[in-house]
């Protein structure tokens, strides 16, 4: 039986199965009546219902900041500009910074920079201040 549209006998559905039935939909996870993935493991100390810290192999991915090196900085701004993490998503040097920015050391920083609301390693921290930047 059709569904309507331009597409024909089955609309795209295909012919049996469930997921050609109305309503069909499969959540996320689902094994075809097997066990869940987490289900498979075994529990750990101090385990809870949260799924997230059962097995050490299943858990969630913490998402990280956008990475920018100073060889970079040192190609795109001019001595005495202050860097933040808008300005640096206007000059199309990283792409969002929902989860912040992280400045890391590699290349060599010339120029005098302001900082602003920006993580840095070690490195960069170092570079930055031997060269007469400011973090703020």
């Amino acid at each position: 039986m059709g569904r309507g549209g331009k597409r024909g006998t089955y609309s795209g559905h295909g012919s049996k199965g469930q997921k050609s039935r109305a309503g069909a939909r499969i959540r996320p996870g689902f094994r075809g009546g097997d066990n869940p993935i987490w289900k498979l493991f075994p529990k750990r100390r101090g385990a809870t219902k949260k799924v997230d810290i059962k097995h050490a192999k299943f858990q969630v991915r913490h998402s990280k900041p956008a990475i920018v090196s100073l060889g970079v900085l040192s190609a795109h701004f001019q001595d005495g500009d202050a860097v933040s993490a808008s300005v640096l998503i206007k000059k199309g040097i990283i792409d969002s910074a929902k989860n912040g920015v992280k400045i890391l050391g590699d290349g060599e920083l010339t120029k005098k920079l302001t900082f602003s609301r920006l993580k840095f390693s070690k490195s960069a921290r170092e570079k930055v201040e031997k060269a007469g930047g400011i973090i703020k």
